[in-house]
């Protein structure tokens, strides 16, 4: 059921008659839970998931609390409760995530239950792109002969991820061919904004690739994670992380003709592995972000993990709204 807690759940107007409901962090800071217009637009998006989420016990006033007060020279010995909006699998891990909900129904229905009572809470997104071999290059039809090739060796594991695609009705398969994992949720799945029971909240994610964070590009929170917390993840359990340092980049100016996207994020990369940012949110900012196109944005995001953050997070902008 939505609550209310601190008067924070607010309406909007979108249009054509009709409204929407949204938890406001402004009204938030309005009654005196902290100051959140100065915290880190990461951490506000997290904030918003767990006042969004908040039931008294997973999720307590207390966690609302410490995370609207986060302060940058802070000791970090608070955990944060962060259920995310939607899960991302590839199928390497993806597959053994999926046979263990299959064994779940399973159980279910040796107790004469309806197996139906187990399903991800949130939406999943598998995308086959750690399968296919190269059997056939230099021809036209190479694609289409490989593919064919794909399908024949792995017939019985793509007939268990269509029934696992059928009977969850949260899940959906990304067959193979169409793209690496994270460029497929870069440009197919990511929304931005998503809505549930008529409330509309950011996208955020966590996915069991490390270079998840290539969605940091277009403003949406997200990282990588193993396959324990993605799993707990799709039951609507928190994702549990200690309150993160934020470490500020700003960035100005544009890249001079023939510097490419790989040249910056590779210096940025030496220059952020010297600064020790390993477990830190990374927020980029400066006039110098309004220059870079998603494309350069997301490649920076993408190696986040080459430089030991947990994310290489640039905010919404006019360039990604």
């Amino acid at each position: 059921m939505p609550h209310n807690l601190f008067n924070s759940r607010q309406t909007l107007t979108l249009g054509a008659g009709r409204t929407g409901q949204f938890y406001s962090l402004p009204q938030l800071e309005k009654a005196g839970v902290g100051p959140i217009s100065r915290l880190p637009v990461s951490l506000r998006i997290v904030l918003e998931a767990v006042l969004r989420n908040y039931d008294g016990k997973k999720i307590t006033e207390e966690d609302v609390r410490a995370l609207a007060n986060w302060r940058a020279t802070a000791e970090r010995t608070q955990e944060i409760p962060f259920v995310v909006a939607r899960i991302l699998l590839q199928d390497f891990t993806g597959v053994p995530l999926l046979v263990d909900l299959a064994a779940m129904r399973s159980a279910v229905a040796r107790l004469g239950r309806d197996t139906k009572l187990i399903e991800p809470l949130v939406p999943v997104d598998l995308v086959i792109d750690h399968s296919v071999q190269v059997d056939y290059a230099g021809t036209t039809d190479a694609l289409r002969l490989n593919m064919e090739m794909e399908f024949k060796r792995n017939r019985a594991r793509y007939q268990f991820l269509k029934w696992g695609m059928q009977a969850f009705k949260s899940l959906r398969v990304v067959p193979p061919g169409i793209g690496i994992v994270h460029q497929v949720n870069l440009e197919y799945l990511a929304k931005g904004v998503l809505e549930k029971e008529g409330i509309y909240y950011p996208d955020t994610l966590v996915g069991t690739d490390s270079h998840t964070t290539m969605i940091n590009g277009l403003g949406v929170v997200g990282w990588g994670v193993g396959g324990i917390e993605a799993e707990a993840g799709m039951l609507g359990q928190p994702v549990y992380f200690l309150t993160p340092d934020v470490v500020g980049v700003h960035l100005s100016g544009t890249l001079r003709e023939g510097v490419t996207a790989t040249d910056l994020v590779l210096h940025l990369t030496q220059l952020l592995r010297k600064a020790n940012v390993v477990g830190k949110f990374v927020e980029y900012h400066g006039e110098g972000v309004a220059t870079l196109p998603v494309p350069d944005r997301a490649t920076i995001g993408n190696m986040a993990p080459e430089y030991g953050a947990t994310m290489g997070f640039f905010p919404i902008d006019e360039e990604t709204c």
